[in-house]
């Protein structure tokens, strides 16, 4: 349910209407938007919905009271109508610009990892993405560099200005990357870890939330609940390809998923073509599919050296190969009256 008020009710009778919320044992949660305001009324509700919104509705500076169909309350665009944009330092992710995140899947070195950066940076990225933690299949596969991989990326940071997202994957770790990271990534493994959607929910700081390998897209959806609804309106929903029967590339990239996101919720969407397809050759044309589709943003990873990449080289471009890729990824966006 929610209560959108008159644009003429005054601070104290949107504080009543709060406090009648909390008082009738529901959990208010009020839209920080500014065009109007809306404030949503959490849990359970059961036989008593008709009274409730006879109720409310008959409270001073109330417009009127409406049932939201969809699980998803806050991350619906019943509660919240206009697009959302997440603004990571002084880059916004929701608005006419398509963002490109770039960088290697995981951070090796200092050097490896400044160089990157300024390649990316030079070609049009705005902002830089590293693994400092990497969740693999094998235990005996390289599993980052930790704290010195975030250390590499802040510094990546100060160099070329580019904001850092960087993948958290416990609950305690998550202050120790709020130090160094301007996003937290929760990764496809964790996308329904619900602790772990709780705390970065709790940091305050921007999440880009991807999407689990067997989820639907209600599954991602209810999993952004979890993060809103501890008061982090900043999430970004990503696309990284699902399993299906397909072989013939490394997963099956959800063209559908971005359409579909856009007009079910109010939050950002991006695509990570290169963990959808896996392979280099095909990064491009998904990534300009998903450009064209409507996605506020890619996540694409970049490496100087491919073939001795510590993880996931194949699916990694060249720096030459991400800078020509971004020429042609301008002409699209441009075609569907957006900015790279």
């Amino acid at each position: 349910m929610i209560i959108i008020m008159s644009p003429q009710a005054t601070e104290e009778e949107i504080e009543a209407v709060t406090n009648e919320v909390a008082r009738i044992g529901f959990r208010p949660f009020t839209n920080p938007g500014v065009e109007r305001k809306v404030i949503a009324v959490l849990g359970e509700l059961d036989v008593r919905k008709a009274d409730l919104v006879e109720h409310f509705q008959a409270m001073p500076g109330v417009a009127r009271v409406e049932l939201i169909s969809d699980l998803w309350k806050l991350a619906s665009r019943q509660y919240h109508p206009e697009n959302s944009i997440v603004r990571v330092r002084n880059v916004e992710i929701g608005g006419r610009d398509v963002v490109v995140a770039a960088g290697p899947c995981s951070v090796e070195n200092e050097a490896q990892t400044i160089e990157i950066a300024c390649r990316v940076k030079a070609a049009g990225a705005k902002m830089l993405r590293g693994g400092a933690f990497k969740p693999r299949t094998s235990p005996y596969s390289f599993q980052g560099l930790g704290e010195e991989g975030l250390k590499i990326l802040a510094k990546a940071r100060e160099e070329t200005g580019l904001p850092v997202v960087t993948e958290v994957m416990d609950t305690h770790e998550v202050d120790l990357v709020c130090k160094y990271a301007d996003v937290l990534q929760i990764g496809t493994r964790n996308m329904q870890n619900y602790a772990l959607l709780k705390r970065v929910g709790a940091s305050g700081r921007p999440v880009l939330l991807k999407r689990g390998l067997g989820s639907k897209i209600k599954d991602l959806l209810m999993s952004a609940e979890y993060i809103i609804s501890e008061g982090n309106h900043q999430v970004i929903l990503c696309e990284r390809g699902i399993t299906t029967f397909e072989d013939a590339t490394r997963h099956t990239t959800d063209i559908n998923a971005i359409p579909v996101l856009k007009n079910w919720t109010h939050l950002p969407v991006m695509l990570d073509p290169s963990h959808a397809t896996g392979a280099w050759q095909y990064v491009g044309a998904v990534a300009k599919a998903a450009v064209a589709a409507g996605a506020d943003g890619l996540l694409i990873e970049v490496h100087n050296d491919p073939q001795h990449a510590m993880s996931d080289g194949p699916q990694s471009l060249r720096p030459d190969k991400f800078a020509e890729l971004m020429r042609q990824l301008s002409r699209v966006a441009q075609a569907v009256d957006r900015y790279i």
